[in-house]
């Protein structure tokens, strides 16, 4: 009997992959606990359908990313806090606080979780940020932080 696994199946396969099985094992086992369907032929359009779909949103998803990237590459984002010697801050930027000013100062939206900062910024200067934006497109930020 051939399935539609709904979930991934240790053995068989990914969500969205058809697998032929025993018919008691997919009677028994797949599709009373929901894990696959039967590959009945409206069931594999409806697979076909979601693929489709899934692939359209994949295509729009990486040329939004594209275009966030040109306006990450040419952005820079000025931040002035109080500093004691030597330059060091009284607090820190953090991922938080740059996409918090990205959005303020040039109306670009990015998760927090996206800005890869190793540790948060506790010292004067310019630096160099790097944000993933997707899975091969990555941008750069610049910060420039200024004693107040």
């Amino acid at each position: 009997m051939e399935v539609i696994l709904l979930k991934e199946v240790k053995g068989l396969g990914k969500a969205g992959t058809i697998a032929k099985v025993s018919d008691g094992y997919a009677r028994n086992m797949l599709l009373p606990k929901g894990l696959a369907q039967e590959a009945t032929p409206a069931n594999r359009k409806i697979l076909e359908a979601r693929k489709a779909k899934e692939a359209e949103k994949r295509a729009n998803d990486l040329e939004s990313a594209k275009r966030v990237k040109e306006k990450l590459d040419k952005a820079a984002l000025k931040l002035a806090y109080k500093a004691g010697d030597g330059g060091r801050l009284f607090g820190a930027v953090t991922a938080q606080t740059i996409a918090d000013e990205l959005k303020a100062q040039h109306g670009i939206e990015i998760d927090k979780k996206k800005i890869a900062l190793d540790n948060p910024i506790k010292q004067t200067g310019s630096y160099r940020v790097p944000v993933k934006l997707f899975q091969d497109i990555a941008g750069t930020v610049v910060v420039e932080v200024a004693e107040q």
